[in-house]
């Protein structure tokens, strides 16, 4: 039996460095092939490009992972024939002509008021409201770190449009965060269900899901593994 790579792809505000815990948790599974996407958050085109380039030279078949907007990522980045199937964290699920900030607007989330430009264009959330915005169910030290390490998306990349959606011709599961701030819960429920998933795993955590709740995610990530080996 073939097992698919697992391929994590992170979001805004955060580096492939958001998914350690995940990592160890699969690792401590057996799953040795695992690889994390550094994106430049510059594009939805360079961030899916980037992502291809990797998924492109693995041998056999890959579980794409999208946190956050890495859900949007993996949506557009997923048609490649190696790709066997999407995992959405708490993430953007765009369909066709769809864009991250489209979304947003329908239910705008409890924290956008915490999201401020700089001069350069790219968003920041606002390091002294990080923790309760992004990641309220995560001990102040690591909270700490994300803020102060976060990496800010160029603003013009929430309103990038997906072309073609991979789900809709690739097996998908999502994990919903009850207690999002950053992608109302709703919107979530939504496009989760638009999905036709195999499987929707709700829990009640921050958008920091897979550092709040890694083995939750992990069993979902495993799941889809499972699902999809050859």
């Amino acid at each position: 039996m073939s097992t698919p790579t697992i391929v994590l792809v992170h979001g805004f505000w955060g580096g492939a460095a958001h998914w350690a815990k995940v990592i160890v948790e699969l690792d401590r599974r057996g799953h040795r092939g695992l690889r994390a996407v550094e994106l430049p958050l510059t594009s939805l085109a360079d961030d899916a490009t980037r992502t291809r380039d990797l998924v492109r030279q693995i041998d056999g078949p890959v579980l794409l992972v999208g946190h956050s907007y890495g859900g949007a990522v993996i949506t557009e980045a997923g048609d490649l024939p190696n790709v066997v199937g999407l995992v959405y964290v708490a993430a953007f699920a765009p369909d066709a002509g769809e864009s991250p900030g489209q979304i947003t607007e329908e239910h705008p989330p409890a924290a956008i008021a915490n999201i401020e430009p700089d001069a350069d264009g790219r968003l920041w959330v606002k390091p002294d409201l990080f923790a309760e915005s992004f990641a309220q169910d995560l001990p102040a030290d690591e909270t700490l770190v994300m803020a102060v390490t976060q990496k800010a998306p160029l603003g013009t990349t929430f309103g990038d449009t997906v072309s073609e959606p991979a789900w809709r011709h690739k097996p998908a599961w999502y994990q919903v965060s009850t207690d999002d701030r950053m992608i109302h819960p709703d919107n979530q429920r939504r496009m989760a269900a638009r999905l036709q998933p195999r499987s929707t795993v709700e829990l009640a955590a921050s958008h920091a899901s897979l550092a709040s709740q890694p083995v939750a995610i992990a069993d979902l990530v495993e799941e889809a593994a499972r699902a999809t080996a050859g």
